[in-house]
């Protein structure tokens, strides 16, 4: 995706992503609020605004080294907003419903981008000439954002969620996780994401249709 583009294009994905790791961490401030936590709002992290946001390593470094190396794709990630588990009215399922949202935040980017390229992508292709393959970055960037922190290894979403849901007797799963879950992300980074795409070109087709 990022192969061969102009610098101005590479700003473009760049701001794009920096919105879209924002707007995922905000989903789950807000989601942890309405829960009866307010830790992300006393910290002032409900907000749009990326100062508060950034993180030097997943939201600039990252990004960068990926531009640099020609990486096909993009990735990086906000500073993780704060919450308070005790807070939730939801004891049970109160975490996963937090993790959730931060996925869903970017699902919901990549319908509303692909509604707007199925339905309307010719006239405003018309009005602004090479827009199409911007919203198509827009789409795919956040899809894959939205599948790849679903996967169960810590510290992604879907490892909290998946804690919420593992029985007592699976303990020793979780303790696994935990423990050595730093070094299977890596290990699935380098040598499995390749698999993702499967999941990720599937979900771009559904929603853009083509």
């Amino acid at each position: 995706m990022l192969e061969f583009m102009e610098p101005v294009s590479v700003l473009f994905y760049f701001v794009i992503l920096l919105m879209s790791v924002i707007l995922h961490e905000v989903a789950h401030g807000y989601m942890a609020l309405s829960l009866g936590d307010s830790t992300a709002k006393q910290a002032g992290r409900l907000t749009i605004n990326p100062i508060p946001h950034i993180d030097p390593i997943g939201s600039v470094a990252v990004p960068l080294l990926l531009v640099l190396f020609s990486s096909p794709f993009l990735f990086g990630w906000a500073k993780p907003v704060p919450v308070n588990p005790y807070n939730f009215r939801d004891k049970k399922y109160g975490s996963a419903k937090v993790s959730f949202a931060g996925p869903a935040a970017n699902l919901a980017i990549a319908l509303a981008f692909g509604f707007l390229l199925r339905f309307l992508g010719t006239p405003i292709a018309e009005v602004l000439p090479g827009i199409i393959p911007l919203l198509v970055g827009i789409i795919y960037l956040n899809i894959v954002l939205a599948i790849f922190n679903l996967l169960p290894i810590p510290p992604l979403d879907g490892s909290h969620i998946l804690f919420d849901f593992l029985p007592r007797s699976l303990d020793v799963v979780r303790r696994f996780l935990i423990q050595y879950g730093l070094f299977i992300l890596l290990f699935f980074i380098f040598f499995l994401f390749r698999f993702l795409t499967i999941p990720i070109e599937w979900l771009f087709r559904l929603i853009v249709g083509f």
